[in-house]
C-alpha cells in the first residue's frame, strides 16, 4: 500500500474522527504520548489510531478477534519471546514471517526477531491490548515459564506434595520466607490464578472450602463460572500465601478478616480486596478485582439512554442537594457515582469523598476512609469534610439516621452531595430514608433526584445474530406486536471471544427519578412507596425493567438477561 499521509494524524483528522483543537488539547497533555491523550480524552480509540498508522506506514491492520492463528504458526515464535516483546505470529509467507506488533517505529524488536529466529519478517498492526487478549488466547494465559493454573493444578494431584494445614501459617517473624522457600509451587499457583482471573476479565475471585475438595471460581460479567479444583490438602497454604500478601494476620483463622493486595499483572497495576471469613470445613477467600482502568470510564459510556443521560447531566451540575443511587451490592454504583466525579474534577472544583473502604483512587479528589475502630464513621468524617470547604461531596453508603442527617444538613447548607442506598427501586429510596429516621420534610426538601441502577450482560459483538421470541413470550411481557415487529431481537451463539457464553461486558440499566414539585409534596405527606411510583411514572420515569427492554429491541442485550436481572415483579408496570 502507498503511503497516503505524512503523519497518522492527518489521517485521523482526514478521515473525520478527531478535529485540529483535539488534536491540539491531546498534544499539550504532559507525560503521555498523543496517541494516548486522544484515548484517554475518549476522541479515539485505540483500533481508529492503529488503523491510522497502519496506513501512514503502508501496513495491515489486523483485527485479531476475527483471524484465526494455526496452532504451526503460532509455535514458531516461543511464548517467552510473544510476551516480553508484545508481538503475535500471524501467517507464514515464503521464507518470511508476518508478525503482528503495535508500534511500526520499534525497529530493536523487529531486528531481535529477525537475529532470533533467523527469518525475514514482515509487520501488521493491531491495537496493544488485542496483542496481549491473543498471547494469552494462543499461548494460555500464563507467566514465561509457559503454565498455567490447569497445568499447575495437575502436577499437584499427580505428586501428592504434602502440606501443613496452616502452610507455615503458624509461623511469625522470619516465617515468611521460610513459607516462601519451601512452598514455591503454591506462589506460583496462587500467582498464576490471580494472573488468569484479570486475563479472563474477572471481577472477583472466590476461594471455597468444603469436606471434600477447595473450590475455585470465577465471576466474569456478574456470572460465577468454576475452575479446576485445587487438593483440600492446598488450603491452608494457599490462604496463607494470600494473607502474607495482603498484609493480614496468618495466626487468626476464628474471625473475619480484610486486607488490600497491590500486583502487577499483563502490564497492568492491579489492586484486590480480599476478605476472609471463616467456615465450617476453613477459611472462605473473595478477592474483588479492582482495575484502575475501569474507573476511568466517561458518563456516556456507561449505557444511559438518551433522555435518561440529559437528565443525570443536568442532575450532577446543580450547585447543591443531594443525588442518590441505589441498588445492590454490585450493581454499578461506584463506577456511576465516580463517572459523575470524573465529569466534574476541574481544578476549580474541591472534591472530598468518604468511602468504606476506598476502592479507587482518583487524582484530584480527596479521599477519606471509613475507620470504625477509632470513631471515623461517616457522619464524623462528613463534618470534618464541611471544614474543609468542599464544593461537591461523595458520600459511600448512607446506612443510618445519623449519616443520613449530616449528609442532608450538608446539602442544605450549600453542597451538592453524592451517595448510595441499599433499595431496590428508585421511589422506595423516599420511604427508606424515612424508616432510617430522617423528617420527612427533609427528605422533601434536600433530595433532587433519585437512580436506581442494575447491570446487564452484553450480547457478544461477534456472534450475534438476530432472533425472534415466541409470540406467548412478547404476549406475557406486554409488548404490543407492532413495537415487537420493529425490535431488533439479538442473541449470543457463542463463540471464542465471550468464552462460549453469548455475551461481553456489561451496561447499566436505569430507573431515574427526579424530585419534581409533585413527588416532593408526597415525600411531605409521607405517601407511600406505590403511590410516589406511580406519580413519578406519569411524569416520564421509565422503570428498569422499561429500560431494559428498550436495550433488548435495540438489541444490546437479551430479554432473558432483562428478565434474570430486574425480575418478574416488574411486569407489573411493563404496559
Amino acid at each position: 500500500m502507498a503511503k497516503q499521509s505524512r503523519e497518522w494524524t492527518d489521517i485521523m483528522i482526514r478521515r473525520g474522527l478527531i478535529g485540529p483543537d483535539q488534536l491540539k488539547e491531546a498534544q499539550g497533555m504532559k507525560g503521555v504520548s498523543v496517541e494516548d491523550a486522544l484515548v484517554k480524552l475518549g476522541y479515539g480509540t485505540p483500533e481508529q489510531v492503529i488503523q491510522a498508522k497502519a496506513e501512514q506506514h503502508g501496513m495491515d491492520y489486523v483485527d485479531l478477534n476475527e483471524v484465526e492463528i494455526p496452532a504451526g504458526v503460532v509455535e514458531l515464535i516461543p511464548e517467552s519471546l510473544a510476551r516480553e516483546n508484545i508481538v503475535m505470529p500471524m501467517a507464514q509467507e515464503g521464507g518470511a514471517i508476518k508478525v503482528i506488533m503495535h508500534d511500526p517505529m520499534n525497529f530493536e524488536t523487529i531486528d531481535k526477531l529477525r537475529f532470533v529466529l533467523n527469518r525475514e519478517i514482515s509487520i501488521a498492526l493491531a491495537p496493544k491490548e488485542a496483542i496481549v487478549e491473543a498471547i494469552n488466547r494462543y499461548y494460555g494465559s500464563s507467566t514465561q515459564e509457559t503454565e498455567s493454573v490447569d497445568s499447575m493444578l495437575q502436577e499437584f494431584t499427580d505428586t501428592a506434595i504434602d502440606f501443613a494445614e496452616d502452610g507455615g501459617g503458624g509461623r511469625t517473624g522470619g516465617g515468611n520466607n521460610a513459607l516462601e522457600e519451601g512452598d514455591a509451587p503454591v506462589i506460583r499457583l496462587v500467582h498464576l490464578i490471580i494472573q488468569e482471573a484479570v486475563a479472563m476479565r474477572a471481577s472477583d475471585i472466590h476461594i471455597e472450602p468444603f469436606a471434600d475438595r477447595v473450590r475455585i471460581r470465577y465471576r466474569i460479567d456478574g456470572v460465577c463460572m468454576e475452575r479446576d479444583s485445587p487438593p483440600r490438602r492446598l488450603l491452608g497454604s494457599i490462604v496463607s500465601r494470600l494473607k502474607i500478601m495482603g498484609q493480614i494476620d496468618i495466626a487468626e483463622k476464628r474471625r473475619p478478616q480484610d486486607g488490600r493486595i497491590k500486583i502487577h499483572v499483563a502490564g497492568k497495576d492491579i489492586d484486590l480486596r480480599v476478605s476472609i471469613i471463616p467456615t465450617i470445613h476453613g477459611q472462605s477467600v473473595v478477592m474483588r478485582i479492582l482495575d484502575r482502568e475501569n474507573i476511568k470510564v466517561g458518563l456516556r459510556d456507561l449505557g444511559f439512554g438518551d433522555e435518561d443521560w440529559k437528565k443525570f447531566s443536568q442532575l450532577i451540575k446543580r450547585p447543591n442537594g443531594i443525588l442518590l443511587v441505589t441498588g445492590p451490592t454490585g450493581s454499578g454504583k461506584t463506577t456511576t457515582l465516580y463517572a459523575a466525579l470524573n465529569e466534574l474534577n476541574r481544578p476549580d472544583v474541591k472534591i472530598i469523598t468518604a468511602e468504606d473502604p476506598v476502592e479507587y483512587y482518583l487524582p484530584g479528589v480527596n479521599q477519606c476512609e471509613v475507620r470504625a475502630k477509632i470513631g471515623m464513621t461517616f457522619a464524623r468524617i462528613i463534618r470534618a469534610m464541611l471544614r474543609q470547604n468542599p464544593n461537591i461531596l461523595l458520600v459511600g453508603e448512607i446506612r443510618d439516621e445519623e449519616t443520613a442527617n449530616t449528609a442532608i444538613q450538608a446539602s442544605l447548607t450549600g453542597h451538592l452531595v453524592f451517595s448510595t442506598l441499599h433499595t431496590n427501586d428508585a421511589p422506595s429510596a423516599v420511604t427508606r430514608l424515612v424508616d432510617i429516621g430522617v423528617q420527612p420534610f427533609l427528605v422533601a426538601s434536600s433530595v433532587m433526584g433519585i437512580m436506581a441502577q442494575r447491570l446487564v450482560r452484553k450480547i457478544c459483538p461477534k456472534c450475534r445474530q438476530r432472533y425472534e421470541p415466541p409470540a406467548h413470550t412478547l404476549q406475557s411481557l406486554g409488548l404490543r406486536p407492532e413495537l415487537a415487529k420493529k425490535a431488533n431481537f439479538m442473541k449470543g451463539k457463542g463463540c471464542s471471544y465471550c468464552g462460549k457464553t453469548g455475551y461481553r461486558g456489561r451496561m447499566g440499566i436505569y430507573e431515574l427519578m427526579a424530585m419534581t414539585n409533585t413527588i416532593r409534596e408526597m415525600t411531605f405527606k409521607g405517601e407511600p412507596t406505590q403511590v410516589i411510583r406511580k406519580a413519578a411514572r406519569k411524569q416520564g420515569m421509565r422503570t428498569l425493567f422499561e429500560d431494559g427492554m428498550i436495550k433488548a429491541m435495540k438489541g444490546l442485550t437479551s430479554m432473558d438477561e432483562v428478565l434474570r436481572i430486574t425480575h418478574q415483579d416488574s411486569l407489573a408496570g411493563a404496559g
